[in-house]
């Protein structure tokens, strides 16, 4: 699947998983336009690099994805934000109803494909 290029801001504290994120959204077609390793430096690269989509772990090492989504989205229209977390939907499916976010996908099944279905 090859999709029209979004702009995207992976945040998560792992490289690794930043690293292997950036190798199969771009593989499929979007643009990676930046990383962050922790909340606060996340809320200043949406800020600064105006992503078209926010891909956002849950527990980070400063403050929480659900803070950082609140915050995003607090301001009226900005990225798209898409939780991601190790943990299944079930686990946390009622803070991320709450958060601002648009969706949420477990890290294992993350692909362009389930991305355009929670941006849908």
């Amino acid at each position: 699947m090859f999709v029209v290029s979004r702009t995207i801001l992976i945040v998560d504290d792992h490289p690794s998983f930043r690293q292997s994120a950036r190798m199969l959204l771009e593989a499929e077609g979007y643009d990676i336009v930046g990383e962050a390793e922790d909340g606060l430096s996340g809320l200043h690269a949406a800020v600064e690099l105006r992503p078209d989509v926010v891909l956002l772990d849950l527990q980070l090492p400063d403050i929480s994805g659900l803070e950082v989504a609140s915050r995003l989205s607090a301001n009226g229209p900005g990225p798209a934000i898409v939780l991601l977390s190790s943990h299944s939907r079930e686990d946390v499916g009622s803070l991320v109803n709450r958060s601002g976010a648009c969706g949420f996908i477990t890290k294992s099944e993350l692909s362009g494909e389930a991305l355009e279905a929670v941006l849908a």
